[in-house]
């Protein structure tokens, strides 16, 4: 029997508290269907807390969640985004036009810009990530053909009008947010908080369902800086938490837990993967996730993966063998980075690895 196609998601909106709403706002994405835009009033206007993605049929999704909360597009006096992926500022270009108003957004969005002005640049860069980490030649053969005989769509979002850093404040009917920053999920990620009402904004930092995900390459230590900004939002006390994705929460001291948790577990999993021989991140994400690398989690695994190793790296727990591809071996012992490339050499005969 033919599996029965899902429903097509559509943008709806409800209201949470007085002069809050949300916006759901459909992806193209099965595992992530959707994401969430804050409506918040200000004056006879609202400011709206991230877009959702640039699609052909967005910006009628938009409108038709807004209408559901008696607002329209006209009405956005500002425009605030939590981090620069697309899911969450995609749409900022046609928003800014049709409301003539300004787009606040943490100045670290090179990777945005990136993808925008040279696509077929951060492709090639993709493919050799993921060619250092072990995918096989023939899967990348078959990912790069699919990319490039697609057309790849440049999503207009424009430069921000303000730095969204530490400290600059937002206001709005219920009162002054705060930006705080929170790398770690993205260079670029901040959250925003209103203490009289103890809202929390949270973008993808903090997310209902707990999930994870490190932008690699944006930083030595995306792992890190998360773990350091769960710290930070942890000591904000919020109330009600206004997710990237998935519904309001209110044990957002819970959230933060098994956020911390979830990455202790992997890290202790990805350690005990090259505990005791080196293996490439392709072959280290099954030991970890119990599934093996598809062409539709590549990326989302290996990044993670990557990000994991590089905490681990940082940490002295792990280092790199150099070769095609590389591979990573654990320590039982923390490991000075210069000791372990000293090391390296050593470990490279042990396991029988290429050499550089």
């Amino acid at each position: 029997m033919a599996e029965r196609a899902r429903n097509p998601e559509l943008g709806r909106g409800e209201r949470v508290e007085r002069g809050v709403f949300r916006l759901r706002l459909p992806l193209p994405w099965p595992g992530v269907p959707h994401c969430n835009s804050w409506a918040v009033q200000s004056g006879d206007g609202v400011v709206l807390f991230d877009t959702g993605m640039h699609q052909p049929d967005s910006m009628a999704q938009l409108e038709r969640a807004m209408a559901m909360c008696g607002l329209r597009v006209e009405q956005v006096v500002l425009v605030v985004c939590t981090h620069a992926h697309l899911d969450h500022c995609g749409q900022a270009g046609e928003i800014v036009a049709r409301a003539g108003c300004e787009l606040w957004m943490h100045p670290n969005h090179d990777g945005l810009r990136r993808m925008i002005s040279d696509p077929q640049a951060v492709l090639g860069r993709q493919l050799e990530v993921a060619r250092q980490s072990g995918v096989p030649e023939a899967a990348l053969r078959r990912y790069a053909a699919e990319r490039s005989s697609g057309d790849l769509e440049v999503f207009p979002v424009p430069e921000p009008d303000r730095a969204l850093v530490d400290g600059v404040t937002v206001d709005t009917d219920l009162g002054t947010w705060t930006t705080y920053e929170t790398p770690g999920h993205a260079p670029s990620h901040v959250c925003l908080y209103q203490p009289e009402h103890r809202l929390l904004i949270s973008g993808d930092h903090l997310l209902g369902r707990i999930s994870l995900y490190f932008d690699y390459g944006s930083a030595p230590d995306p792992v890190g800086e998360y773990l350091r900004s769960l710290d930070l939002v942890a000591g904000l006390n919020a109330r009600l938490c206004l997710p990237g994705h998935g519904r309001t929460f209110t044990d957002v001291r819970a959230h933060i837990d098994a956020s911390r948790t979830l990455v202790d577990q992997r890290l202790a999993a990805v350690a005990e993967a090259i505990a005791l021989e080196p293996l490439s991140p392709f072959e280290i994400v099954p030991r970890v996730y119990g599934e093996a690398v598809t062409q539709a989690n590549a990326h989302w695994l290996l990044s993670k993966i990557l990000c994991y190793l590089a905490h681990l790296h940082t940490a002295g727990l792990a280092y790199v063998i150099a070769g095609e591809p590389e591979r990573w071996l654990g320590s039982d012992r923390p490991v000075a980075p210069a000791a372990a490339e000293a090391d390296q050499a050593g470990a490279e005969t042990h396991a029988g690895a290429a050499k550089p």
